[in-house]
C-alpha cells in the first residue's frame, strides 16, 4: 500500500511526488490523460519556484531550456510598431535567478518527470480517479484503468488534478468565485510564418481586442493568445485562429498552421474555501484558479506542493498530524493574494492604454511571500532583522570551508534536510543538542566572518563567509541563530543559546526523529 495517492501529474502534483521521492515516502502518481500534456499554456516561472528546482537538483536544465529577455514588439494602428525591452534584473548574491522565465509548459513537466523517473518513480496515465471514501484511518479510493476498476487504500489522498478536479468534488469542497465570461481567449500553439521569433509580438486594435503571439524555446510554434468577445463563438479551430489573426492584424502575410494544442479560455477566478478535507487535500488549479495574466497560477501550485511534500512526508515518518494543519493556514492567504493579483494585471493586460505584457518580475516573483504569522515561524529576537522567521531564507555565495572548498548558501540547503544556521561564536552546545534530537533531518552550520579560524565538530560544520555575503543578507549583528525549514522557509531565529526553545520548535516542526 502506498502512503499517498496523487491524483494529477502537471507540475503540481510531480513536484509533490519529486520531494515525496526525494524523502522515501511510498506514493503513486496517477493521471487520466492517455500521456504527458503536449501544450505550453503556463509557459512563465517565477523565481520562487525556480529556487524550488534548485532544491529538486533540476534548475539548471530548466533555465538552459528557457528564456528570460524576450522583448515586446507592439504594433500601431498604422502598421508600424515599436520595441519595449523586457528588462531583467541582474542576479543578487541572495537572489541568484531573479527573472521570471518564460518555458512551455510540457517542457517544464518534462524535466520534472527525468528527476522523478531517476529518483526510482514515474506517472500512471490512463488512470483516473472515480471515487474515494475517507476516515479517521485513511482513504479508500476507486481507480479507472482501461482494464478495470481498482481498489486502493492510502493514508492521505492529494488533488492535483486542475480546476474541474475530482478529488476536490469527493472532498466537498467549495470552489468559491466567478467565471468572467467577458474576458474570453482562444489559445493554442501554432506553427507561424511571417514573423521573427526575436519579440514577443502584441496588437490592440483601436476597436478593442487583444493578440499576442509568443515564440516557445525548444520548439518553432509559437503560443498564441487572442481575447474574443462574450458572445462571440469562435471554437479553437486553426480556421478561427487565422480568421482572428488577419483580422486583428490587419496582415494575410501572417500564415498558421499545424497546430499541437488549442484551447477555448474563460477567466475563471476561484478558489477553494479550506485546502484540506480530513485526509485530502488539494494543491495547484484543484485549490485556486487564475487569469494567465503575471503568471501566478502554475507558479502558486509548485509552491504548494513544496509546502506540503515535507510535512506529509515528516508525519509519515512519525511526525504528529497536526503539522498538516499549517499547509492550509499557510498557503490559503497566499492563494487569496495571488488570485487578487492576476485578476489586476488582467484588466492592465486587456487595457489597449498599457505598455507591455507581464508585470515587473518585482511584482510577481513571489519572492516576498512569508508565513511571518504562521505557527511554524518562531522570531524570538529582541530585535528582529530584515530576514525574519516565516521569510524566504536569502542565498550567499563565497562561502568556504576548512579545505577551501567555496560553496553557496542554497547549496548549504539543498536536500531533504532543515538547516540550523548559527552566525557567530558560543551556539555548539545547543546546534549539538539539536543534532542529538533530530538526527540526520536536520544539518548544522556554523558561518564565522572572514579571516575567521576554521574549527568545529563532526556534528557542526563551520564555514567562513569569505565575501561577506551572509552577513549582508542575514544581517545577524552580534550573533543569531536560524532554522530553515526544508521547503527554505525561515521557521525560528533566537539571538540567545536557548536549547529548549530551539528543540521545542523542532519537535513542533515535526523535524525530532
Amino acid at each position: 500500500m502506498s502512503d499517498i495517492l496523487i491524483v494529477g501529474a502537471g507540475p503540481t502534483g510531480l513536484t509533490l511526488a519529486c520531494e515525496l521521492a526525494v524523502r522515501g515516502v511510498p506514493f503513486q502518481l496517477v493521471d487520466a490523460a492517455e500521456g504527458p500534456f503536449p501544450g505550453s499554456r503556463a509557459k512563465g516561472i517565477q523565481p520562487r519556484s525556480l529556487e524550488v528546482f534548485d532544491r529538486l537538483g533540476i534548475v539548471e536544465e530548466i533555465v538552459n531550456a528557457g528564456q528570460a529577455d524576450l522583448p515586446f514588439r507592439q504594433y500601431t494602428g498604422e502598421g508600424g510598431f515599436r520595441d519595449v525591452p523586457r528588462a531583467v534584473p541582474d542576479a543578487r548574491p541572495d537572489v541568484p535567478w531573479p527573472a521570471s522565465l518564460l518555458i512551455p509548459q510540457w517542457r517544464t513537466e518534462a524535466v520534472l518527470r527525468d528527476r522523478l523517473k531517476a529518483l526510482g518513480a514515474n506517472v500512471e496515465y490512463g488512470t483516473a480517479l472515480v471515487g474515494a471514501q475517507a476516515d479517521s484511518d485513511g482513504v479508500r479510493a476507486t481507480l479507472q484503468r482501461l482494464s478495470g476498476t481498482e481498489q486502493v487504500e492510502v493514508a492521505w489522498l492529494v488533488g492535483c488534478d486542475g480546476g474541474r478536479s475530482t478529488v476536490r468534488h469527493v472532498a466537498g469542497l467549495q470552489f468559491l468565485g466567478e467565471t468572467h465570461e467577458d474576458m474570453r481567449m482562444l489559445v493554442g500553439d501554432l506553427h507561424v510564418e511571417g514573423l521573427d521569433r526575436a519579440h514577443w509580438h502584441i496588437w490592440r486594435p483601436a476597436a478593442g481586442g487583444f493578440l499576442a503571439m509568443a515564440p516557445l524555446t525548444g520548439m518553432d510554434t509559437f503560443q498564441i493568445q487572442i481575447a474574443i468577445g462574450p458572445k462571440a463563438a469562435e471554437s479553437p479551430t486553426l480556421e478561427n485562429f487565422q480568421k482572428l489573426v488577419e483580422r486583428y492584424t490587419g496582415r494575410t502575410d501572417i500564415r498558421l498552421s499545424a497546430p499541437t494544442w488549442t484551447s477555448l479560455w474563460r477567466a475563471n477566478v476561484r478558489m477553494v474555501d479550506r485546502y484540506r478535507a480530513g485526509r485530502i487535500f488539494v494543491a495547484g488549479d484543484a485549490a485556486h484558479v487564475h487569469t494567465p495574466a503575471g503568471g501566478q497560477g502554475m507558479n502558486t501550485g509548485i509552491q504548494d506542493a513544496f509546502n506540503l511534500g515535507w510535512k506529509l512526508a515528516a508525519v509519515q515518518l512519525g511526525a504528529h498530524s497536526a503539522l498538516l494543519d499549517t499547509y492550509e493556514a499557510e498557503r490559503l492567504p497566499v492563494a487569496r493574494h495571488v488570485l487578487g493579483l492576476s485578476s489586476r494585471l488582467a484588466d492592465t493586460v486587456l487595457s489597449s492604454k498599457t505598455e507591455g505584457l507581464i508585470a515587473r518580475d518585482k511584482d510577481t516573483s513571489q519572492l516576498n511571500i512569508h508565513y511571518r504569522e504562521s505557527s511554524l515561524s518562531s522570531e524570538l529576537r529582541s530585535i528582529p532583522g530584515p530576514v525574519r522567521a516565516g521569510d524566504r531564507a536569502p542565498d550567499a555565495p563565497g562561502l568556504q570551508d576548512c579545505k577551501g572548498t567555496t560553496c553557496r548558501m542554497f547549496d548549504v540547503f539543498r536536500g531533504p534536510h532543515a538547516t540550523l544556521l548559527a552566525f557567530g561564536n558560543g551556539w555548539e552546545p545547543v546546534l549539538e543538542a539539536a543534532v542529538a534530537t533530530a538526527g540526520d533531518a536536520v544539518r548544522a552550520i556554523r558561518v564565522l566572518p572572514a579571516g575567521a579560524s576554521l574549527s568545529g565538530n563532526g556534528s557542526v560544520r563551520t564555514l567562513v563567509d569569505a565575501l561577506g555575503h551572509a552577513s549582508a543578507a542575514w544581517e545577524p549583528g552580534a550573533g543569531a541563530l536560524f532554522a530553515v525549514r526544508p521547503d527554505g522557509v525561515v521557521g525560528f531565529a533566537h539571538d540567545q543559546p536557548d536549547v529548549k526553545a530551539l528543540t521545542d520548535w523542532l519537535r513542533h516542526a515535526g523535524l525530532t526523529r
